[in-house]
């Protein structure tokens, strides 16, 4: 299991690598001056130099890269030089000093996102703090209504095959699975959050976090995550339904499975005690897979929604150009659809233990 681990932890850093070189080429090389982005119109050819002096816009590609990894390792090498971009400064960067030469300072910290463009120099980490939480808690919503339902219908349906109930199943997972997220997000903002708004009491938009007017504060609205997180769980939902219908539909069909039912044991049992655990493996690859891809597939439902997450921001942040923002945001979705992965794989590797030879 160690050697199993090892292996999955050297793929996912390979990977980051190649995530965070895809990241930089491919914001690096867009048609533009970052610093004509960062100043605006009414900027001098001195603001402008000295601004790519600072944030070394003026640097070859390839300097410019292996700054940014710099920046993103926990483990830096800094210069005490103050004119040189990659100067250290304990504010911006934070983090502990390992050891100090002539030239060069080690440090151990936190990976650096940089700042935005558009927020007055505003760390993008503190940006996606701000930001994140709301998003992970509409995902765990989404994929919790997802994953208990998915669950329940697919094995109601697997049980009902070829009767009214799997085929009403079937027909409803059809069209969760063909309808666009944006799509639902506007059909459901419209239908409960206006038209049936009397009878629901929910807001076509809103976040997690209200401000009363009167006085109270900043406090949380929980009526507000109901329908995003529907309308983002509606398409994982029909994909875990059909999964767990068709992989409960093989397990059923085993040789041990007569045996237990010749030994007399009622459905609910069969299901209970030995089929429902070996028909989970697709079950939870897939919800892995959706749970990592809600975080950046949130960004339409977010909009719509008015919902104060990382994919509102991400919008945002491309409507300003705020580059070192969408980096951020980006890295940091991938990282987590990385360390989400490999969780899932030990808890496939448990379910089944012939996948960790």
């Amino acid at each position: 299991m160690v050697g199993y681990l090892i292996n999955k932890t050297g793929y996912a850093l390979l990977t980051l690598l190649g995530v965070i070189t895809v990241i930089f080429l491919l914001f690096t090389l867009l048609p533009g001056d970052p610093a004509q982005m960062m100043l605006g119109q009414n900027e001098t050819e001195e603001q402008l130099n000295n601004v790519r002096k600072k944030y070394g816009f003026d640097k070859s590609i390839s300097k410019q890269y292996l700054y940014y990894i710099n920046d993103l390792s926990p483990i830096s090498f800094h210069s005490i030089n103050t004119d040189d971009f990659s100067y250290y400064e304990a504010k911006k960067y934070g983090g502990i000093q390992l050891f100090k030469t002539q030239k060069v300072i080690m440090v151990l910290k936190f990976p650096y996102l940089r700042e935005s463009f558009q927020k007055n120099g505003k760390k993008v980490s503190d940006v996606i703090k701000e930001t994140l939480p709301n998003t992970a808690i509409l995902a765990i919503f989404a994929i919790s209504i997802a994953m208990f339902l998915g669950i329940l219908m697919g094995i109601i349906s697997a049980l009902t095959k070829d009767q009214w109930p799997d085929k009403l199943i079937q027909l409803l997972s059809t069209l969760g699975m063909s309808v666009p997220s944006f799509f639902s997000s506007i059909i459901f903002a419209w239908l409960f959050g206006y038209v049936l708004q009397e009878f629901t009491n929910l807001n076509m938009t809103g976040s997690l976090y209200e401000v009363d007017d009167f006085g109270a504060g900043k406090y949380i609205q929980w009526k507000n995550l109901i329908l995003p997180a529907v309308v983002l769980g509606i398409r994982p939902l029909a994909v875990v339904t059909q999964l767990m219908r068709n992989s409960l539909l093989e397990v059923m069909s085993q040789d041990y499975i007569r045996t237990a039912r010749a030994k007399g044991l009622s459905m609910f049992q069969v299901v209970k005690k030995h089929a429902l655990k070996n028909s989970l493996n697709p079950v939870v690859t897939a919800i892995s897979g959706w749970f990592a891809s809600m975080l950046a597939g949130a960004v339409f439902v977010e909009y719509i929604f008015g919902w104060n997450g990382l994919g509102k921001e991400i919008v945002d942040a491309l409507n300003k150009l705020d580059l070192p923002v969408i980096m951020g945001s980006v890295l940091v979705i991938a990282t987590m659809f990385i360390l989400i992965n490999i969780f899932v794989d030990i808890i496939y590797g448990w379910l089944d233990p012939r996948i960790r030879v």
